[in-house]
């Protein structure tokens, strides 16, 4: 089935299932971010290093302290 196709076959839903099938792409798209930031967490992986890299910046005094701005 071509992107068209879909297309077409997305718009003659009723709305109950438009609005199904974007809660189902919007699991669909949490699920794989959940994925991601597990992989990027993990051990060695690149968010392990920025947090290792940001907590020895905090250490050394090499950090600005954000103004509380909230009201």
């Amino acid at each position: 089935m071509t992107l068209e196709a879909l297309k077409q076959a997305i718009a003659a839903l009723p709305v109950e299932e438009k609005i199904a099938l974007a809660t189902w792409l919007n699991e669909q798209e949490i699920d794989q971010r959940d994925r991601q930031i597990q992989k990027d967490f993990a051990p060695g992986g690149p968010g392990i290093r920025l947090v290792k890299k940001v907590k020895a910046d905090i250490s050394a005094g090499k950090f600005t302290p954000m103004d509380d701005k909230r009201t």
